[in-house]
């Protein structure tokens, strides 16, 4: 199998890596940060610009990508540099909201976000586990770590019909306006400048214009094409982590050499290395597997998020470590993705969770 980039995907990759290294850095993204902004519209509006959101949706959708190597190669790049702007709701929604043609429109031009509301408290990790629910045509529930629901125009509300609360049959997926009465959306800064929101919803009225076609098999393939954008986002972000890192060797000096001489040091980087392309190679075996059967892409989603969970966890420990002090200060760049690669280990499945669930798909 060959895994080199399309030429249109190496266009991509080239233009959106000028793009970000011209236009973001890690000190406006600090004061965007400290500013209370949830993202720099700016920056938005230009990525929507280049194109970067159309690679996201599929020539059906409207996009022109829309693949699982589309994808990933615009979340490296998105890693790479750090980036908190909200394309990773596009990536959770677009294929829930297909059949909203303007809708989808208004997303791939940056001027909507569309949010998924899918976890609840008592979930965990678990789709399944819905409270939830819409009954006699009311919605009601609490829907909590909404990434950018407070700056999303639309919600997609997963909420229960029918059936127990862990029960697969019986889940719904609604489209819900952010402004629609008995709507609550509580606003916060997640550790890695991203940002989430709590949902409440009271007695929302909804009616068939609200319903979205699928149900639970449609918002696990959602997750999946979402597991894949973040697992290439931590891939980038790890990439500049270990740059970060080999320049510092570089440049800080012990008894008057560079300390990237002590052959510990040197060990410890090369063991960072090999661990990285293991990463890589994860990604792309879940991009190559994304319209697999479920069974298959599954199994490749639960092994490829615990893969980077784990290589993500050992990157963070050995930059942090070598660097030393310097690597916590919120001055220095390293001190955000390390945050933010520990921030995708917690979204959709940790480490622990996707371990089990992996060797549960095997055995079943």
């Amino acid at each position: 199998m060959d895994f080199n980039l399309t030429e249109e995907r190496r266009m991509l990759q080239d233009t959106l890596s000028r793009f970000l290294a011209d236009k973001y850095d890690h000190d406006s993204r600090r004061k965007g940060i400290a500013s209370g902004r949830p993202f720099d519209p700016d920056i938005y509006a230009g990525l929507a610009e280049l194109g970067v959101l159309g690679a996201l949706f599929t020539e059906d959708q409207g996009g022109f990508g829309g693949m699982g190597f589309d994808l990933s190669v615009v979340f490296e790049e998105l890693g790479r540099a750090g980036v908190i702007e909200p394309l990773l709701p596009a990536v959770l929604t677009g294929s829930l909201i297909a059949d909203r043609t303007d809708l989808v429109e208004e997303v791939i031009a940056g001027e909507s976000i569309v949010a998924l509301a899918c976890t609840e408290s008592q979930a965990r990790y678990d789709l399944d586990n819905v409270e939830t629910s819409v009954v006699d045509g009311k919605l009601n529930g609490t829907k909590v770590h909404v990434l950018n629901g407070a700056q999303a125009s639309s919600l997609v509300v997963v909420a229960r019909e029918s059936g127990e609360t862990t029960d697969q049959d019986g889940i719904a997926l609604f489209l819900v306006p952010t402004d629609a009465t008995g709507v609550t959306i509580v606003d916060y800064t997640n550790n890695d400048g991203t940002s989430g929101a709590t949902v409440t919803f009271v007695d929302v009225a909804l009616d068939e214009t609200n319903r979205l076609p699928g149900g639970y098999a449609a918002l696990e393939a959602a997750v999946a094409r979402g597991v894949l954008a973040l697992s290439a986002e931590a891939l980038g972000a790890m990439e500049t982590a270990k740059a970060l890192t080999i320049e510092y060797l570089k440049e800080r000096k012990q008894f008057g050499i560079p300390i990237g001489k002590f052959q510990a040091l040197q060990h410890r980087m090369a063991d960072v290395l090999i661990e990285v392309e293991q990463g890589r190679s994860a990604v792309i075996n879940l991009a190559g597997h994304l319209e697999a059967d479920r069974t298959t892409r599954e199994r490749n989603v639960s092994a490829t998020k615990n893969l980077i969970g784990r290589v993500g966890a050992q990157v963070v420990e050995e930059s942090v470590q070598m660097h030393g002090g310097i690597g916590m200060t919120d001055e220095y760049a390293l001190s955000h993705f390390t945050r933010r690669i520990t921030m995708i280990d917690h979204w959709f499945g940790d480490v622990d969770h996707h371990l089990a669930r992996f060797i549960a798909l095997s055995a079943a």
